[in-house]
């Protein structure tokens, strides 16, 4: 199945730790370097296709919010780490299938993907099932990149206001993941102009190769994950 990718390969609990640092150690560097408290920054580890085990260490660091791509990896491997640390905040940053979103709103607190009127239905009906309501954020395709989840920036203002008026959901933010090859600070920029048009609190957007630039362009998420955990294992 799509979903149900097996985790593996855990990473040396020391190269996680230092990784982890090395990271928190940059955002504070470029929140103050563009006069932006580093408290206002928080770090999405993105724990995608890395066992239990390997996230541990960095839930032994003190870190507390992660992100998964992955519904069903997610269900298999998070109830028992929470468990054991109870605080964790979990983010869905990957896309989601609507038939997968009872699951998804049982399980995160935040969901990055939001993209389309089907899966704002989907959520909506969720909530109300289980009332349970994760943070939610619509997924901008910046760059209208056809093979790119994400809606159009031409179309965020019409599926804001149909997730607010059809659904009433309150939507909390934005994310996007910028063109592979374009220098991603215009795209950041491109959000953060959005995200204020909105008054919308949260911005997710920076990875592991340009989070410095997103900090700059004003993101309060960056997802994090290789710069962490190293190189993920292939996907079977």
């Amino acid at each position: 199945m799509a979903d149900s990718p097996h985790p593996s390969a855990h990473p040396f609990a020391a190269d996680v730790v230092l990784g982890l640092n090395a990271v928190r150690a940059q955002i504070r560097q470029a929140a103050e370097d563009s006069e932006r408290d580093p408290a206002s920054v928080q770090l999405v580890a993105v724990s995608k296709l890395i066992a239990a085990e390997g996230i541990v260490p960095a839930l032994e660091a003190g870190h507390r919010i992660f992100g998964e791509n992955y519904v069903q990896e997610s269900r298999a491997k998070w109830p028992a780490l929470r468990e054991r640390f109870p605080d964790v905040e979990l983010h869905l940053v990957g896309p989601l299938q609507s038939n997968k979103a009872r699951e998804a709103v049982e399980l995160f607190d935040v969901i990055h993907g939001l993209d389309r009127l089907s899966l704002a239905a989907a959520l909506a009906k969720e909530i109300a099932r289980c009332g349970r309501a994760p943070k939610l954020l619509i997924q901008v395709n910046t760059g209208d990149e056809p093979q790119k989840a994400g809606v159009s920036p031409a179309q965020v203002d019409v599926l804001l206001a149909e997730c607010r008026d059809t659904h009433g959901l309150a939507i909390q933010g934005l994310m996007c993941i910028p063109p592979a090859e374009a220098p991603p600070s215009a795209h950041f920029a491109l959000l953060a102009r959005i995200a204020d048009r909105h008054n919308l609190p949260i911005l997710s957007m920076g990875m592991s190769a340009d989070y410095p630039a997103a900090i700059q362009m004003g993101a309060t998420h960056v997802r994090v994950g290789t710069a962490i955990f190293g190189e993920r294992p292939r996907r079977d």
